[in-house]
Order: C-alpha cells, then structure tokens, then sequence
C-alpha cells in the first residue's frame, strides 16, 4: 500500500472539499481494498486484502457520544445530504454518530458501505451507480 497517498485522502477527507468518488479513487490507486472507521476509538483502518494495515487518526474535536440506538432512516437522510449536498465529513461524522453508528467498513471492490451501531444494527449503502447483486 502507498501509506503517503492514504494519508493524503484521509486529511483531504478531514479537511473537506474533496468528493467521496474523488478520495475513493485515490485509496484504489493507494491500494486500499477497504477501511474501517472506528467512531468509538477515533480511528480509520485501511486494508490492502493481503494482510497490510495502515491506521490514522480521526482528529474532530468535540465530536458526540455515538448514540445508544441505531436510527436508520436518520443515516440514510445523512448519506443522502452528502451525496446530494456534499456536506463536509465532520458534519457527516457528527449526524452518523448522534445516529448510532459505532463504525462502518468501506468495501471499495465491492462498492458498498456497511454501517453498523452498538447493538449490532447494520445498514448497506450501496456506491452511487452501482448495483447491488442477487
């Protein structure tokens, strides 16, 4: 894995400005084939499917409690913000938390988003434009 490409698209993630397809693109060509956030431990994990790991900081300050319940209607209406809107991943960070989610894993190869809370609630987003598979 290009560990300076990951840490480039996580600050340009923190920082905001730069879209989800945009920073997706970079962890591809980094080697990422998915990564965890953690919203409990403050942390990202990225993975290259051959055992590499390379961790950075989720560094918001006063960020919530991750709420106790999942709210899946109110994680949807957040995912919909930042692909309509493209709201800055603090606020993204902020919404999914108040909404119960403990972490999610991105699964670049397969174009999803699996979001997960304290009781083990989960949810799947699928990426814009693709299809989910029977």
């Amino acid at each position: 894995m290009n560990t300076t490409l990951i840490s480039a698209a996580a600050n340009a993630t923190l920082a905001g400005g730069t879209s989800f397809p945009q920073i997706v693109a970079m962890l591809v060509e980094a080697g990422v084939e998915s990564y965890h956030v953690d919203y409990l431990a403050l942390q990202k994990s990225f993975h290259d499917g051959s055992g590499g790991v390379f961790t950075t900081p989720l560094s918001y300050e006063a960020l919530p409690a991750v709420a106790e319940d999942f709210d899946a209607p109110a994680l949807r209406a957040n995912i919909l913000d930042s692909q309509q809107k493209n709201q800055h991943y603090r606020d993204f960070s902020i919404r999914a938390m108040q909404a119960g989610v403990q972490g999610y894993i991105a699964f670049l190869r397969g174009r999803r988003v699996t979001y997960y809370g304290r009781q083990g609630d989960q949810h799947t987003e699928w990426f814009p434009g693709a299809k989910p598979q029977d």
